[in-house]
């Protein structure tokens, strides 16, 4: 089974996650930011990945520094999960309703991290979450997990339905790309010959 897991401890939080990706989207996810806690659970369950993820943060300051540090301890352990890529699809676009609001996620496990979020809210916050932390989470898990990652909202009007079609598009993208290409027969999807 590919999976990893690691602990992540700076002055501003204590982290621990894993991660399976050959996993059944089991989660148990207890982060001290209950709508980052919704969006990990959405996440798993979609790219049927198992993960777990605890933190205890400064939450006394704001949300910022556990969104953040969850999102890069996440893209470590899904980078050390993946290992060296043999057999994997690597690529995946995804269109992602969700209600009134169509985002669309395109991911590349390429190595290369890199993010292009073009997503807006129309408002700062949902309930006590401050929207501008979703990009953050993406940024983090992305430039840790060494992939590119574009996000683009279409269109949509309600800031959670726009923030749970961004991370339930990015679980169904890393659930295609992840997955193993029996035609790759255990090859690295490169003509490099790494990724």
């Amino acid at each position: 089974m590919r999976a990893a897991s690691l602990s992540r401890k700076t002055a501003e939080t204590d982290v621990s996650v894993s991660i399976a990706i050959d996993g059944t989207g089991r989660s148990e996810i207890a982060t001290g930011v209950g709508f980052l806690d919704h969006m990990l659970e959405l996440l798993a369950r979609h790219a049927l990945f198992d993960i777990t993820a605890r933190c205890t943060g400064d939450l006394h300051v704001d949300q910022h520094h556990t969104v953040e540090d969850v999102g890069i301890a996440l893209g470590q352990a899904f980078l050390q999960a993946l290992g060296d890529k043999r057999g994997i699809r690597r690529y995946s676009s995804v269109h992602l309703p969700m209600d009134e609001t169509l985002s669309r996620v395109s991911i590349d496990i390429s190595g290369r991290p890199f993010l292009v979020f073009r997503t807006e809210f129309p408002r700062e916050k949902i309930g006590t979450f401050d929207t501008e932390l979703v990009r953050e989470w993406f940024q983090a898990f992305a430039m840790n997990g060494g992939i590119t990652l574009h996000v683009e909202t279409l269109y949509g009007d309600n800031a959670h339905h726009i923030a749970e079609s961004c991370y339930k598009g990015l679980a169904r993208a890393l659930r295609e790309a992840c997955s193993l290409d029996p035609r790759e027969e255990g090859r690295v999807p490169s003509t490099k010959g790494s990724l």
